[in-house]
């Protein structure tokens, strides 16, 4: 089962090379199943129900938020629909609207996509490891889904990294989102979860985590004014992981990214 998940959209940029690179990786590469970041597609904070569709229309089977998931207001009913592929932290107060984790089938092979928000450098959540530990306790793999996806948005990359260990053997892929910035560390652990410490984003890396320079300096060297999201040529970043729908462990994993101001790794 082949896995793409797309690092964290940020603006314009980001939704368009989205857009129209999902479509030809899904041929180039044979995938299977796609996850995509969209917490700060509209204007680089949150997501709408138009974009929400968009990004479906385009190729992606779920769709994951994160801090900014109720940054815009009108997503609520989508959240709220239980036939929605669109997903928030599972770590969220009880009682928040919304679902922390989906499961799809696809050729017969349940996989389940969970999310979970940092608490280091965070807003106040509750505790992502104990919330992922009862989520363990209440679903099998096997019994409930075959395949297991974690989006840790998070800022600190240790604590991306001890939850990818925390979670070694028991899901089968666990990706970081939040700092925009691809890792270097995609690998397979010791007992078969794929793991990058940060998939990155897509959208224009000519800025400052994806809002351009102008707007985002003045937060370090003078008074902070209101952020822009940078909208210029486009970058995708995202991870592949080959994944064994009977043992749900990975068998590969690799990087993608596609556009103008990084180091490609795939031309389409």
């Amino acid at each position: 089962m082949k896995i793409l998940f797309c690092g964290d959209a940020v603006g314009q940029s980001g939704r368009t090379m989205i857009f129209n690179t999902v479509p030809a990786l899904r041929r180039q590469l044979n995938l299977d199943f796609v996850v995509t970041n969209g917490e700060n597609a509209a204007h680089g904070f949150g997501l709408t129900p138009k974009l929400y569709q968009a990004f479906l229309d385009h190729g992606s089977d779920v769709i994951t938020l994160g801090n900014h998931a109720f940054d815009k207001q009108d997503i609520n009913p989508v959240l709220e629909n239980p036939d929605s592929v669109l997903i928030r932290p599972l770590n969220y107060p009880e009682n928040t609207i919304g679902r922390g984790f989906c499961i799809r089938t696809v050729n017969g092979v349940r996989i389940a996509v969970l999310q979970l928000l940092g608490k280091v450098f965070m807003r106040a959540v509750d505790d992502p490891f104990a919330t992922i530990t009862t989520f363990f306790q209440n679903h099998q793999r096997g019994r409930d889904y075959d395949i297991l996806i974690v989006d840790f948005h998070a800022e600190a990359t240790a604590e991306k990294v001890g939850m990818g260990y925390f979670c070694d053997g028991k899901a089968s892929l666990v990706v970081g989102t939040h700092t925009h910035i691809p890792t270097a560390d995609a690998r397979i652990l010791p007992n078969g979860t794929g793991y990058m410490t940060d998939v990155g984003m897509c959208g224009d890396y000519h800025s400052v985590i994806g809002m351009t320079v102008d707007s985002a300096l003045p937060r370090f060297i003078g008074t902070p004014g209101r952020l822009s999201p940078a909208e210029q040529a486009g970058t995708f970043c995202g991870v592949v992981a080959d994944i064994d729908e009977q043992t749900g462990t990975c068998r590969r994993i690799f990087p993608v990214r596609i556009g103008a101001h990084l180091e490609n790794t795939h031309k389409i």
